[in-house]
């Protein structure tokens, strides 16, 4: 919460097509941190105005999350993070490989840098490029839970023991109950995405929704 000047350790996750200004400005007008999922925008400059927007909706800290996977179209990943920075935000979250090339980019912008993953040795390898936190995402994460279909239960507390960078916990978190074992196992805070889907401020097509209700 310090870090991030927040003031409950919850974090949004990014979402593809969900975590749009509406959701991510409720977030952290409560209290969390919300993240806008940068590739949902399909050029920089709707990237830009989202970004724009969700300034509009609240004066608290959120982040950009780049998510660095491949993809069919070619993508310009140091081009969304310039976007980015040179519109005011000081959290960028990077997820899917490692964010090396970009860390200098970073670095010199003096933005606070969360990397997400799915295993302990890449939590050690974040640390060693110099993220500031890392946030480790158990096999119940809905999106991409990685290759090792290892459970949270045991990779939260492996990586608060492997590293020292804060260690923010991810992965079938959804409750109060889930929160404070997280918060027990060592980690400095939570990541949930699912949890949020239902909000009213989530864009959630209304078929999906009346599934899940």
């Amino acid at each position: 919460t310090e870090m991030f000047g927040i003031e409950y350790p919850i974090i949004q996750g990014a979402m593809q097509w969900l975590s749009r200004a509406e959701l991510v400005a409720a977030v952290s007008n409560a209290g969390g941190l919300g993240t806008i999922s940068a590739l949902t925008f399909p050029t920089v400059k709707e990237l830009r105005g989202e970004i724009r927007k969700t300034k509009s909706m609240t004066d608290q800290p959120f982040a950009v999350n780049i998510t660095l996977l491949p993809t069919v179209r070619p993508v310009n990943y140091e081009e969304y993070i310039t976007t980015a920075l040179e519109a005011g935000v000081n959290i960028i979250e990077t997820s899917g490989r490692s964010p090396e090339p970009y860390m200098k980019l970073l670095k010199d912008a003096r933005v606070k840098i969360m990397h997400k993953v799915t295993t302990v040795r890449h939590a050690k390898t974040a640390e060693r490029l110099g993220v500031d936190l890392v946030t480790i995402v158990g096999f119940e994460g809905a999106g991409h839970p990685g290759m090792d279909d290892v459970g949270s239960l045991v990779l939260i507390p492996k990586a608060v023991d492997e590293v020292r960078v804060p260690v923010i916990a991810g992965g079938g978190i959804g409750d109060a109950r889930g929160f404070m074992a997280a918060l027990a196992l060592g980690a400095e805070g939570v990541l949930m995405g699912t949890r949020f889907m239902l909000s009213q401020e989530c864009n959630l097509p209304p078929k999906i929704r009346q599934h899940f209700t």
